[in-house]
């Protein structure tokens, strides 16, 4: 089992940048693909991206050039880079496990985390 905390979520203006973590637990971390989605208030949890055990990545259309997910299995964590931050990303983001099927459903994704909370004002 992987069990996650994420942090790093706040409050900023349009283009700024934050950079949030996700620190996990679990002796097979460095195994597994990670990844990062949002739920913004009234609507389903999606996708934003995820990283692969050998750090192939991929991500949604409206963050690619602007987000960068990585990780460091030394330290068991996966990091979400977000620059050029919009309005329109405000959301509760999340960092779950990848257990089975297409990357971009978070039905297949298990160990959810508290998600921490991106505000973006204009």
């Amino acid at each position: 089992q992987v069990h996650s905390v994420e942090s790093g979520g706040g409050l900023v203006q349009a283009g700024d940048s934050l950079r949030l973590s996700c620190a996990a637990s679990g002796r097979t971390f460095s195994s597994k693909t990670m990844g990062w989605f949002l739920q913004a208030p009234g609507k389903e949890r999606e996708f934003v991206a995820a990283v692969t055990w050998v750090s192939r990545t991929y991500y949604t259309d409206s963050v690619k050039g602007r987000f960068t997910i990585s990780r460091d299995n030394a330290k068991n964590t996966v990091y979400l880079q977000m620059n050029s931050l919009k309005p329109e990303d405000t959301a509760v983001y999340f960092c779950a496990t990848h257990v089975s099927g297409t990357y971009y459903s978070a039905r297949n994704y298990d160990y959810w985390g508290q998600g921490t909370q991106v505000t973006v004002s204009s």
